[in-house]
């Protein structure tokens, strides 16, 4: 309720607002130009991505907001850690002035963030290190104070009026995220199913598709590397029970995935929660996150045991066209990692584990590895999960010499990048570790994935495999040691790449059984 009384008033705010004089929306075509990043051929099948929210991860120019040169001044940390990939949340002018779902110009920087010559300074700088840069694109809805829309406002016979979903009088019957769907325009009424202050774009019309067409051509000439498309259940309603996930929606993004493939050696992906599977077909956006398996991992591991639906999914799933997360910028996807695990590290390392060995396309959120804590007090419980990254013990963390736009975590003093460089053993070089392995191992990035364990089982076992390479992972999920048989033969010819912790000895025995402390990761190379 509290949620949804904020969307109302930022949309009675953005509608009191004054139309942007001067300001016309840039619809002009965009042609091909196409720019080679360099980058190795199915560059974002083999390594990791690394979710960014540019506002909270580096300041340099003291105004408390984190902006491209930030990004920039921490690319070499990136690279150190192994991250191949960067998912910006969106960096386009928006209304809202915090997480920028709201775009009002989608060929314009942020101007807290920088230029767009910064911009292009990062991708330069990004592809120099190896790492591909992919943005957020919002397709779905516009901010209502968007050019657009407050052209389509003045009524039934504006020239965009069509661009957006309108009626002369209000539908009724309908429930969406938010609520009712239709809110009241200055004529008629307006489809906007995320709430008022975003109005759906009208994507049955062909001038809305090829506007969006000539946007990603206007980054994609530039040099960005791929996109994450935000809601993309939702382009197209049929009616009041028919207005999520509908057929119609697939041919757009299929539409979207081979103006990128004209491009060449560039990736997208969607956020479809409630249809992963759909949505990542081929004739569709062709990769999805999986939405559903982070939360049946983390509840395993708190359970001690394989919860039944992690094994369903990942036999349910194209898993080799999946984005898999544990945690991401919504809430809906689950807290801060420590916050689910209440900072139980030896948790949060078998989590990892599980992460960066089972089949997908790895997602790591910014500060998700050094644990980083919430954000409080904020006016919303998402923007919990979007406080300044910490990079050391200073009394701004590191983030910014003038005061942050939002409160620092609450554990910034205690979980930050300069502490953890220090610790062998911390979480950030746990994932170091983790990512190194997987960089290196074809098996684990695009390998075959067989399950050796049933559900309910405390360990967790499978092979993953790769033309003439096998790595079997092991994951004693339960806080418990536990006696486990090795599913292979001449188990003294497979030798350890990685265990987590550390161990002190591995001596199966000639049957190939051994005992495996508490919730402890071994990666094991076959022979």
């Amino acid at each position: 309720m509290f949620k949804r009384c904020l969307a109302a008033l930022l949309c009675t705010c953005l509608m009191a607002m004054p139309a942007m004089a001067g300001q016309p929306a840039d619809i002009s075509p965009v042609p091909m130009r196409a720019k080679d990043s360099n980058l190795p051929a199915h560059w974002y099948q083999r390594g990791v991505f690394m979710e960014i929210l540019v506002r909270s991860y580096q300041d340099t120019n003291g105004d408390g907001i984190g902006d491209l040169n930030g990004l920039i001044s921490r690319l070499d940390y990136l690279q150190s850690l192994g991250i191949k990939g960067i998912w910006l949340m969106p960096i386009f002018q928006s209304a809202d002035h915090d997480h920028g779902y709201t775009v009002v110009d989608y060929r314009a920087i942020e101007p807290a963030y920088g230029t767009l010559a910064d911009f292009d300074r990062l991708l330069a700088e990004a592809h120099r290190r190896g790492i591909g840069v992919i943005i957020d694109y919002v397709i779905n809805h516009s901010a209502a104070t968007h050019p657009l829309f407050l052209d389509a406002q003045t009524g039934a016979q504006a020239q965009y009026r069509d661009w957006y979903v309108w009626q002369a009088d209000k539908p009724v019957g309908w429930t969406a995220f938010d609520g009712d769907p239709w809110h009241a325009g200055q004529v008629g009424f307006y489809y906007g199913a995320f709430g008022g202050e975003l109005p759906d774009f009208n994507l049955r019309n062909p001038l809305v598709v090829d506007f969006h067409l000539d946007n990603l051509r206007f980054w994609l000439n530039r040099g960005v590397d791929g996109f994450r498309f935000d809601a993309v259940g939702t382009l197209v309603e049929n009616s009041s029970v028919a207005w999520e996930n509908q057929p119609d929606n697939h041919p757009i993004m299929g539409r979207i995935q081979g103006l990128l493939a004209e491009y060449g050696n560039r990736f997208m992906i969607c956020e479809a929660p409630s249809d992963p599977a759909a949505f990542a077909a081929s004739s569709s956006c062709g990769h999805a996150f999986a939405f559903g398996l982070q939360k049946h991992l983390i509840k395993s591991i708190k359970m001690g045991r394989l919860m039944p639906d992690v094994p369903y999914l990942l036999g349910k799933l194209p898993m080799q066209s999946m984005g898999t997360l544990l945690s991401n910028h919504d809430a809906f996807a689950g807290n801060r990692l420590s916050q689910q695990f209440a900072d139980d590290e030896a948790s949060y390392r078998l989590a990892a584990a599980a992460l960066m060995s089972l089949p997908g396309i790895p997602f790591i959120y910014y500060g998700e590895e050094i644990g980083l804590g919430v954000s409080t007090p904020v006016t919303h419980q998402d923007q919990e999960l979007r406080g300044p990254m910490s990079w050391n013990g200073t009394a701004k963390a590191g983030f910014t010499k003038g005061k942050p736009f939002r409160p620092l975590v609450g554990n910034h003093r205690t979980h930050h990048v300069g502490a953890q460089l220090r610790r062998a053993d911390s979480l950030l070089n746990t994932y170091k570790q983790l990512i190194t392995l997987r960089n290196d191992t074809p098996a684990l990035s695009v390998g075959a994935f067989r399950q050796l364990s049933q559900a309910h089982e405390p360990v967790f076992m499978f092979t993953r495999s790769h033309e003439q390479s096998t790595m079997l992972v092991v994951l004693n999920l339960a806080a418990r040691p536990m006696s486990v048989k090795l599913p292979v033969d001449q188990c003294d010819a497979w030798q350890i790449k990685l265990a987590l912790p550390a161990l002190k000895a591995w001596q199966p025995d000639a049957q190939c059984q051994l005992v495996l402390p508490a919730q402890q990761a071994v990666f094991l190379s076959g022979p």
